[in-house]
């Protein structure tokens, strides 16, 4: 009796040792101030139910009306409320592409994050959602693409843009609004105006938004062998309506009429966060992902800043927005950067190849990284209130793995084989945050663990 009793009390003993243990069990201050992502419109409600953050809230947006982010980081009380917002789910809010609220959601993200932002910069941090789905997903889902399980010869006399233009037809939604589109796209208004340039991008946003991937790509990034099928692909979103206009303005002025606008600003901090030419990864492309950069660029059909392919080549692939550098004066080489983003730009290039040919790149996806487009932190101050700054003077240890090319199944150089080394923190980093976590976080559990355990073998021994 006495051993069972002991039996059962050293039992209890290991279950309450295991349960301090335990990840789930590190809860309140060792937690304090990290949340999951939340989207900016569910943000907002959180902020409104407490009255300290919306207080804030309010007061950051009378802030940042009429003035500019020097003059009012000159007022501390409007520091302050920004401050106190960074650690609100307000700043990691992001929001969802072709989500219900998606313009509301855009409007609260832009509202704190402008404030962030000396002025106006090249490159803005995204506000949706990083994409964590892969061109080989939507091929699974596809039924036909050229050259994949085709007889070679056959694929080469193929139209592909008009297969899939047969395809988009075979489904109702596809076909639906794609007849919508073209329809309002090819109305003429007047002899002077040949349509409503409104209204059909509207129209083609509806139907990149709504339409599922498989249908849209395949119309946009078929592959092509002759000048018909190129015609067929430049012609997809009807450019003399929705691309083409009597002059092309200058390109850093289409950019700063596309930044008046909330959706039409997050379009373009999404494609550049995804489609910027990174030199570090094998396709060009950020954590070499084809799918991310493509729907970004889809993205952005249908607003002011609507890219389409210049010409009718077949081969060589160039896209571009209606603009020019011309009149820039000082301000050519910015011009002339921001258009070869689109011109010049070997991650989407090399992903609307790789789509045309039904090919992936083999590599795991890595978690999408915002350096690049991270909007930057305030510095704050200690006389300021609410002062809730989280240390960010985290050490972390790396671990580096490399792989070759050719074990990835993809074609080295033929004089040399490259390697590719993909390095990655062992800390716990939350998507869509910035926000580290310590992987040896909360020592004092290690105390309570091993008193514990000396008690229960104490007790174990009185027992007996």
């Amino acid at each position: 009796m006495i051993l069972a009793n002991a039996f059962c009390l050293f039992f209890f003993l290991d279950e309450t040792l295991r349960s301090l243990a335990s990840p789930s069990s590190l809860q309140g201050p060792e937690l304090h101030g990290w949340r999951p992502p939340v989207d900016c419109v569910r943000a907002n409600e959180l902020c409104a139910a407490e009255s300290n953050c919306s207080s804030r809230y309010r007061t950051l947006r009378q802030c940042l009306a009429g003035r500019d982010r020097n003059t009012m980081l000159a007022n501390k009380e409007c520091q302050a409320a920004l401050e106190v917002l960074q650690e609100s789910p307000l700043y990691d809010c992001r929001c969802k592409r072709g989500m219900k609220k998606e313009l509301q959601c855009l409007q609260i993200y832009w509202s704190i994050h402008l404030g962030l932002t000396e002025g106006e910069e090249f490159y803005e941090a995204s506000p949706y959602e990083p994409v964590t789905s892969r061109l080989s997903d939507i091929f699974r889902l596809a039924s036909i693409f050229s050259g994949t399980g085709a007889d070679p010869v056959v694929s080469a006399k193929s139209n592909h843009c008009l297969d899939a233009a047969k395809a988009c037809n075979l489904n109702d939604n596809c076909k639906k609004l794609r007849s919508s589109y073209i329809s309002i796209c090819n109305r003429e208004i007047s002899p002077t105006e040949r349509c409503n340039r409104r209204k059909c991008h509207k129209a083609l946003r509806q139907f990149f938004d709504r339409v599922p991937s498989e249908f849209t790509y395949r119309m946009l990034f078929c592959s092509c062998q002759d000048l018909a099928c190129a015609e067929r692909r430049r012609q997809t979103i009807l450019p003399s309506c929705s691309y083409e206009d009597k002059e092309k303005p200058n390109c850093l002025d289409l950019r700063g009429v596309c930044r008046t606008d909330h959706l039409c600003r997050s379009r373009l901090a999404d494609f550049h966060a995804n489609c910027r030419a990174s030199y570090h990864t094998v396709t060009s492309c950020p954590a070499d992902n084809y799918q991310a950069c493509l729907g970004s660029y889809a993205g952005m059909i249908g607003f002011d800043m609507t890219p389409n392919y210049v010409d009718s080549s077949p081969t060589g692939i160039v896209v571009s927005p209606w603009c020019n550098c011309r009149g820039s004066g000082n301000m050519e080489e910015e011009c002339e950067k921001f258009l070869r983003d689109f011109t010049e730009n070997p991650c989407l290039r090399n992903a609307i190849q790789a789509f045309g040919n039904g090919t992936d790149v083999n590599v795991s996806p890595k978690g999408p990284s915002f350096q690049a487009t991270q909007a930057p932190r305030v510095e704050k101050t200690p006389s300021l209130p609410d002062d809730l700054s989280d240390s960010t003077g985290l050490g972390t240890s790396v671990i580096t793995t490399c792989t070759s090319v050719q074990e990835q199944g993809l074609k080295a150089n033929n004089s040399k084989e490259l390697s590719m080394c993909f390095t990655e923190l062992t800390t716990n980093i939350i998507p869509g945050s910035n926000k580290v976590i310590k992987p040896n976080s909360g020592p004092s559990r290690a105390r309570p663990s091993a008193a514990l355990t000396m008690l229960s073998v104490l007790l174990l021994k009185l027992a007996l």
